[in-house]
């Protein structure tokens, strides 16, 4: 049997940067120091050949647990609803009211951020309260 791997998730967007920005503020990750020879990333950017700035945008977990988010600019528009999706664990181990009650106040701190609610799976037989929601470019995700 083969090791487990570290994953990097991918994010196809027009706006890598912008998206890349609201994940962080969203999982409190952060970007990467500025390659070698460059203060800063605009610096880095403004290198680049026009047709590569602003192409793409990569972020990780400070603590080194969570998968590196990698966001890259592509040409068409998202047009259908994701196949895979990330569900933020805001509410774990948290049942009830008290827990609609945290992803509500986390729901609150994201649409601050551009994010938009989309609605709430209530609780069932077999599963506790979610918030489905989309990030700045529409991609859906779960408050769960």
């Amino acid at each position: 049997m083969s090791s487990i791997k570290k994953i990097q998730v991918t994010f196809d967007c027009a706006e890598p940067g912008r998206v890349g920005r609201f994940w962080c503020e969203v999982l409190g990750y952060v970007a990467p120091p500025p390659p070698e020879g460059f203060t800063t990333w605009d610096d880095f950017n403004r290198s680049l050949p026009p047709e590569e700035r602003d192409s793409w945008f990569v972020c990780s977990d400070p603590s080194g647990v969570g998968p590196r988010l990698y966001f890259q600019r592509v040409p068409e528009g998202k047009v259908a609803k994701n196949r895979v999706h990330l569900d933020v664990r805001a509410g774990t181990g948290l049942v009830g009211e008290e827990r609609l009650a945290v992803l509500e106040a986390e729901c609150a701190r994201l649409v601050a951020l551009g994010a938009v609610r989309v609605r709430v799976l209530p609780a069932d037989e077999d599963n506790e309260s979610c918030i489905v929601m989309q990030d700045i470019e529409g991609n859906e995700f779960c408050l769960d």
